[in-house]
């Protein structure tokens, strides 16, 4: 694995940080940009295996569900319950689908790099990860929780929604609409730092080896995976079913 090092002397433009990078990595040129192609290719991979697989289990439906058809109705009941726990019984019927796709989208995100060996498939450049060790990717769900959450509580509670931002004394608006502004950094950092992390703790140790040697620590890697693409999913539903609450 090649690392790029840079002395803090040798950095006279701050814009040299951005290139900075560890490993090699498999670029798309497109006219004046570089893409990071290693995404793009996994993140096809990722929208097409939802997609792909509850059509599959739903082309013979069952009364009594077995096999793949019990797998898909397992995973909906539990976004659906995981929701209805965050948001409450009354309004969480609405938001399932949202919540939904951001778990399923996730963690199928987070999985995609951590149940293969290292290196079975080899780029021209670089190897394939989960799409969420790339900060954009992680960005891009967070911005559509922040408009869920402003939607549901003027949705449903009007204008009185915005009497929170001065409780509990007049004073405090700053803080309460800094924190509220601050949860979409929180819920795209929290995935891209962890990912990032257990990819580099297994492949830096792990690179002179042969591919096999990994194989041990992949069920940590898919463990975390999982509780990653939870908590962002549970956050999104709590933030949600907060701002539809008045306020106590």
């Amino acid at each position: 694995m090649h690392i790029e090092q840079l002395q803090i002397n040798q950095i006279d433009d701050p814009y040299r940080v951005s290139s900075v990078e560890v490993g090699q990595h498999l670029y798309w040129q497109i006219g004046d940009f570089q893409v990071h192609a290693q995404v793009p290719v996994t993140s096809w991979v990722v929208i097409a295996m939802p997609l792909a697989l509850p059509i599959a289990a739903t082309r013979n439906l069952q009364a009594i569900p077995t096999g793949s058809q019990n797998f898909i109705e397992y995973v909906l009941e539990s976004i659906r319950d995981s929701t209805r726990t965050q948001m409450g019984e009354e309004e969480y019927r609405p938001w399932v689908p949202f919540i939904g796709t951001m778990f399923l989208s996730i963690s199928v995100s987070n999985w995609s790099g951590a149940p293969f060996p290292r290196r079975i498939i080899q780029l021209p450049h670089g190897e394939l990860a989960a799409p969420t060790n790339d900060i954009n990717t992680t960005v891009a769900p967070a911005p559509p929780t922040s408009v869920a959450y402003f939607y549901a509580g003027p949705h449903k509670r009007g204008l009185s929604y915005f009497g929170k931002y001065i409780q509990p004394t007049p004073v405090l608006p700053p803080i309460n609409i800094s924190e509220d502004s601050t949860k979409p950094l929180s819920l795209s950092s929290r995935p891209f730092g962890n990912i990032l992390a257990d990819e580099l703790v297994v492949a830096v140790p792990v690179s002179p080896v042969p591919p096999i040697v990994p194989v041990p620590t992949m069920p940590l890697g898919s463990s975390t995976s999982a509780i990653q693409a939870l908590t962002f999913a549970t956050l999104a539903a709590a933030y949600t079913g907060e701002s539809t609450e008045g306020h106590h």
